[in-house]
């Protein structure tokens, strides 16, 4: 077994520096390291942003993002022996946090985006293992660092399937993030007008935002390419489940992980998609509000999870305003990164019922 670093410049960001690092999926990106199953990587990341905002940052930084910088990916990391029809394991033993994170509220994403129209910036303190920030005073988030982006590369018939049903829903005016070749890394043309985007979580793994993938969790993917290549960043100091403004609090960060591989004839099947295991620790106490799926005029949807969960956090935002008065878009950012949806009841039509589930110990 042998231990290896894959270590960054931190004072720059990938677009300004575009070794060891990229920003699309594509089979064909040349990997950055190369190991045996059992290695341990030693990895630097970037926050997901790719160093857009500072501790200096002001809103005007949030108007001015450029989002197809994100998501700045550490990798591709070859796997020895990981052939197609593979599982590569990636054992996650420590996600070391930065000093700064961020939380933003940006037009049009988020479940409640109908509502919050304007740009919002929380900076947060990272120390002690709590989250302080003097957008949202009396508050302190514990801290459980994880990888928001886990994943392999797509084979090229799996890319361009991605590409085309990605493209058909982009159609029907849903906001779907095509190939874009505008801050494309690597920006070899070849490779960015094809290449398919970080933002959403597919069957080969990428942005699953999973909070329990933290320091003593695994995640399993199905290998599709030679040597798998695995890449990983996105790191979130903390989340609520859900990241429901569509931001947690966002940082730098190192980790370690030890890749595993698991040959397709040691498995009784391989799983279409990314399964996951973790450890639940917790014995906090918790407030919840609910939400069914009625919209405001009175509609009642057949089991609409989006609109019951939409509901239930915006009755949580309300409350945190009513009751803890924070301002909406501070409430908002608070739901964000401290509170978990669930569904709670999925069976009793026609109405799924989701909780929004807030931690009490976060308020000082």
């Amino acid at each position: 077994m042998t231990t290896h670093r894959i270590e960054l410049d931190l004072t720059r960001s990938l677009f300004d520096d575009h070794r060891r690092g990229h920003n699309r999926w594509h089979p064909d990106i040349e990997p950055t390291l190369r190991v045996a199953p059992g290695d341990i990587v030693d990895v630097d990341m970037r926050d997901g942003l790719d160093y857009q905002i500072w501790p200096h940052s002001g809103v005007d930084d949030v108007v001015a993002l450029d989002v197809t910088r994100g998501h700045p990916l550490t990798g591709p990391i070859y796997v020895e022996g990981a052939e197609p029809g593979d599982l590569l394991d990636v054992e996650i033993l420590e996600v070391r946090a930065s000093d700064f994170g961020f939380t933003l509220l940006f037009p049009g994403l988020g479940l409640l985006a109908d509502r919050f129209t304007e740009h919002y910036l929380a900076k947060w303190d990272l120390a002690g293992g709590i989250a302080r920030s003097a957008q949202l005073p009396g508050v302190a988030v514990p801290g459980d660092p994880f990888l928001g982006v886990i994943g392999v590369a797509p084979a090229p018939d799996r890319m361009a399937e991605f590409a085309r049903r990605e493209a058909e829903l982009a159609a029907t005016g849903a906001f779907v993030m095509l190939p874009e070749p505008r801050g494309a890394v690597p920006p070899d043309p070849a490779l960015s007008t094809v290449a398919i985007r970080t933002v959403p979580p597919r069957e080969n793994g990428g942005n699953m935002d999973i909070r329990r993938l933290t320091a003593g969790s695994s995640v399993q993917l199905p290998v599709e390419v030679p040597g798998a290549l695995l890449s990983v960043g996105d790191a979130h100091f903390a989340q609520g489940d859900g990241e429901s403004c569509g931001v947690a609090i966002e940082m730098a960060a190192r980790a370690m992980l030890r890749i595993g591989l698991r040959k397709r004839d040691q498995l009784p099947a391989l799983p279409g998609s990314p399964t996951y295991r973790f450890r639940e620790r917790s014995t906090r106490e918790y407030l919840a509000t609910t939400g069914v799926p009625v919209t405001a005029g009175g509609e009642n949807r057949f089991m609409d999870v989006g609109l019951a969960a939409a509901n239930a956090l915006g009755e949580l935002v309300d409350h945190l305003v009513a009751h803890r008065g924070f301002r909406p878009e501070q409430a908002y950012v608070l739901a964000s990164v401290a509170a978990d949806l669930h569904i709670s009841s999925i069976v009793n039509i026609p109405n799924v019922l989701v909780s929004a589930a807030l931690p009490l110990d976060i308020f000082e």
